[in-house]
């Protein structure tokens, strides 16, 4: 096991770049099953949740070359659907997504049930309503799911029982090769859901309605390989380093921001006092999203006059919801954040009073953030989710002096290299092997 050693209360510096994003390449890596043929992703991160699903495919017998950042898969052999990793299944969410992704290759299969953060109960409802319809049979025994389906799914109307990203993707995977037409009512536009459509798209799929709640798939009879995509950037890993940033009382510049998925926070943060700028708009390397680069500045933040909360987008995403608990910390006053879409995300919160932060819990999706915080170093374990666990490392980062967070590998599955990230700015993250 090993540990961070953070000697806080250093002010960060200079530019940095923002990852690709880890949901977009989990959905993109699962839609290469779908195509019998050599697929080449570029920009793919190297994180843990991305190379669990790597090693899910490998086990099918998918042909997967990893260098660097670019990723070369081959789905175009026979698929071993009975070795199908228990391990890799279970330390990522992402494999729910082979129930779309598979629907059109494989007859009858066993998928062990899948890990991921612990959020409380993470319902699977979603997607079993929603794939029912094209056809898709799941049912739920013991540890595992048991999933079949017919020789083709058929197009359908779908109305999405809940909003959900994953949920979606799995719709948009199984539907892109059914027999007819596919309607999809609220379905998530999220940045994923759309870079996976993007993706499809390039590989011949029909997809209409991209960036809204309504998608029409028309179903095709294969795809076509994809020789040269890239993952876009990633908005909750941008807003990780602005929160670490403005916690800090840092200048910061974080280039490759995705804008459109940053917006409300944006817009949050302007009303708290913040000062930022945005510059040299650009097109994404896959051509289909704007980025640019923010730059923030020092100085006082007042509380939010209303309560902040996240909604599936268009709005100010659920995950970057959390990562506005370390900014409201330095704001004078009081805000309540309401965290509504997980059972018990927000009570992972209350690990920041360790912190100095004052953190009143009342009820487990709503708590009251007061500041000005002097931050203050401490030990702790980081609980078992990725966005609280990154939330107490920035705490410890504007904590002056030494801390220690430990279990810190739930970091490792949504970021990048990022203790040597932070180093490079100036900060003081050192990882110990004991």
């Amino acid at each position: 096991m090993s540990y961070l050693v953070i000697n806080g209360g250093k002010p960060l510096r200079g530019s940095v770049t923002v990852q690709a994003n880890k949901n977009s390449a989990l959905s993109i890596i699962a839609a290469s099953l779908l195509i019998r043929g050599r697929t080449v992703l570029r920009d793919v991160p190297v994180i843990d949740d991305v190379e669990h699903l790597l090693t899910l495919l490998v086990s099918l017998g998918v042909k997967v070359k990893r260098q660097g950042r670019r990723v070369v898969i081959d789905a175009k052999g026979p698929l071993k659907l009975s070795a199908l990793s228990k391990p890799a299944a279970g330390a990522t969410r992402a494999a729910l997504l082979l129930w779309g992704a598979l629907a059109s290759r494989a007859r009858q299969y066993r998928l062990y049930r899948a890990g991921g953060c612990h959020l409380g109960e993470r319902t699977v409802r979603p997607h079993l309503y929603a794939l029912a319809k094209l056809g898709l049979q799941i049912a739920a025994q013991g540890n595992y799911y048991t999933v079949r389906a017919p020789a083709r799914l058929r197009g359908a109307s779908v109305v999405m029982y809940e909003s959900g990203d994953t949920a979606t993707e799995n719709v948009i995977l199984a539907a892109v090769l059914a027999r007819g037409t596919t309607i999809v009512k609220f379905a998530s536009a999220n940045y994923m859901v759309q870079d996976l459509c993007y993706f499809l798209q390039a590989a011949g799929a029909q997809i209409e309605g991209i960036g809204t709640t309504t998608l029409t798939i028309r179903g095709v009879s294969a795809l076509r390989p994809v020789q040269n995509y890239p993952i876009m950037p990633d908005p909750i890993v941008a807003m990780t380093l602005l929160s670490a940033g403005i916690a800090t009382g840092s200048r910061l510049t974080v280039r490759n921001c995705p804008l459109e998925f940053l917006e409300l926070e944006l817009e949050k943060l302007a009303v708290m006092g913040q000062r930022f700028t945005v510059s040299h708009g650009r097109p994404s390397g896959n051509g289909q999203f704007m980025i640019g680069d923010i730059t923030i500045f020092p100085g006082r933040l007042r509380a939010l006059p209303d309560k902040i909360y996240g909604r599936p987008f268009p709005g100010l995403n659920i995950d970057n919801l959390v990562l506005f608990i370390p900014i409201l910390a330095r704001a004078a006053g009081r805000t309540l954040v309401h965290d509504w879409a997980y059972e018990n995300r927000a009570l992972y919160s209350l690990e920041l009073q360790k912190l100095g932060v004052q953190v009143t819990l009342l009820d487990p999706h709503r708590l009251f953030v007061e500041g000005p915080t002097k931050f203050e170093p401490n030990e702790i374990i980081c609980p078992p989710a990725l966005r609280p666990a990154v939330n107490i490392l920035i705490g410890m980062l504007a904590a002056p002096g030494r801390s220690i967070l430990r279990n810190h590998s739930i970091i490792d599955r949504g970021y990048e290299n990022l203790y040597a990230l932070l180093n490079s700015l100036g900060a003081d993250v050192t990882i110990v092997r004991s």
